[in-house]
């Protein structure tokens, strides 16, 4: 006789805490008991009642919790096979446990019958010694070996598993991210037990020795990250006087300013970033003007909220969407085997999205001219209209210097040449793989950086041209290569 099989969640503490049909299946005789693991109090007043085999071997044996799981599954099986077995574990059956999951499959798969008795997990343990209502201020409940990212604390956690000192010092490092060190936390231990222990710390109040295998923390405290900038920007919304006055063309300026003012932070890293060793600082000051730029985007979705428009979960819904359906390559069966097939792909995509007439449909003519030039070209070169050699680009740079010089002293014709003969230095750019925009910015800044040291080196006032370039040259002889 194959099976059956039952599956018991032992709860939090001893056999007392079991519902009498989950005790009565562990002590048949007539079933072979396998518990998940010995460190439990259920299991160690059941192993003194009746004969008990552990899969506490299977841990040590095995290189990862997914092989543990898949070796438990397989010995359950194997005990099924000889008849009826309970396998026990600790809380709940249906809480954490992936084990439990997986056997559920498999013994359908191999028609062998199996009921779970779930039990009281370690959740409601600590809702009754806590003594809060998930229903009225809602809880979510945490993996510490698995956070998830981005971690949003908008509600009341259980953070749970953390077993050992490193997955505790991991939890304390990703919490420290976001909260002060002294927001109070609660560690529970044993919940239901004799050794139950509550006690109040802070996130860096914990240690590595805090750790155990029924240790879980719970953390309730203001919102921070993305859902409390929401929740501020609603606030201020409603009772700052300066944030009450504001409209989406009042704010208009702030965007571009922020944007401005990211880019500046963007520029000052690395080539290679994120690549390297890291610059903190210079990674502290990004931070700081990307949440002045996330701003913006939050007050404009405030507003739009307002109206009865959209609110800002529906702007990231929106883009997510956007994303899946642009990257086939991803989340379909279409073939992008480098990244020019991947920006084809998205162009054409997105040329039938928004049921364009043309390729270069949605370029803003408001951007600045540099950026507007580089966009068109993109767009073009997306379907093959474009030099296959950077010689050709070369060519056309010289050619449109020509034109240009002969057309120097009519005034409409220079204008018009001299802004061809800038579209395709933009080409050249293109072509060698540098953003003209960049590229334009950092020659500014060394023009600003070359001339204020000529100034400090004496006033500039009554020195002849052949001066001022002696000083430019030693300015420039200063800079590092």
């Amino acid at each position: 006789m194959t099976g059956p099989i039952a599956v018991v969640g032992l709860g939090p503490a001893g056999l007392d805490r079991l519902s009498g049909p989950a005790a009565a299946v562990l002590l048949d005789p007539a079933n072979t008991v396998l518990v998940r693991t010995m460190r439990h109090p259920a299991a160690e007043e059941l192993a003194s009642l009746r004969p008990v085999t552990a899969a506490d071997d299977l841990y040590e044996a095995s290189e990862d919790y997914d092989d543990v799981y898949g070796s438990i599954v397989d010995r359950v099986l194997e005990m099924a096979a000889a008849g009826p077995v309970a396998y026990a574990v600790p809380g709940s059956a249906v809480v954490g446990e992936r084990a439990v999951a997986m056997l559920r499959t498999a013994a359908a798969a191999a028609g062998v019958p199996l009921r779970v008795y779930a039990g009281e997990s370690f959740i409601d343990a600590a809702i009754e010694v806590l003594g809060i209502d998930p229903l009225a201020g809602g809880l979510q409940v945490l993996d510490g070996r698995d956070l998830p990212e981005p971690l949003l604390l908008h509600l009341p956690t259980l953070i749970s598993q953390v077993d050992s000192g490193l997955v505790l010092m991991d939890v304390r490092e990703r919490l420290g991210r976001l909260l002060p060190d002294d927001t109070p936390i609660t560690r529970l231990v044993s919940l239901g037990g004799a050794g139950e222990v509550v006690e109040e710390s802070t996130i860096m109040g914990l240690r590595p020795e805090h750790a155990g295998d029924r240790v879980t923390l719970f953390l309730d405290t203001y919102v921070p990250g993305w859902p409390g900038l929401v929740q501020t920007n609603h606030r201020l919304r409603a009772e700052c006087p300066w944030d009450r006055e504001q409209t989406h063309h009042t704010l208009a300026k702030h965007l571009l300013e922020e944007a401005y003012e990211a880019l500046d932070t963007i520029e000052a890293m690395p080539p290679d970033a994120p690549g390297g060793e890291p610059d903190h600082l210079a990674y502290a000051d990004m931070e700081e003007e990307l949440g002045d730029l996330l701003l913006q985007v939050v007050f404009h979705a405030t507003l739009a909220a307002e109206a009865g428009a959209f609110g800002v979960e529906e702007v990231a819904e929106a883009i997510r969407r956007k994303l899946v359906r642009r990257h086939p390559h991803v989340f379909g069966e279409v073939e992008a085997a480098t990244a020019a097939h991947v920006l084809a792909n998205w162009e054409t995509l997105k040329q039938e999205e928004k049921q364009r007439l043309s390729l270069l449909d949605g370029v803003p003519r408001s951007m600045p001219a540099l950026l507007r030039s580089l966009a068109l070209q993109d767009r073009a070169a997306s379907v093959g209209f474009d030099w296959p050699e950077i010689e050709g680009v070369i060519t056309k740079v010289r050619e449109e210097m020509d034109e240009l010089l002969a057309d120097l002293t009519v005034p409409d014709r220079a204008r018009h040449e001299l802004g061809d003969l800038l579209f395709s230095v933009v080409n050249l750019a293109r072509h060698l793989a540098v953003d003209p925009e960049q590229a334009l910015r950092a020659a500014a800044d060394r023009f600003d950086r070359r001339f204020r040291s000529m100034e400090r080196s004496g006033s500039l006032a009554g020195l002849t041209l052949e001066e001022m370039d002696r000083r430019w040259d030693a300015a420039k002889a200063d800079e590092p290569d």
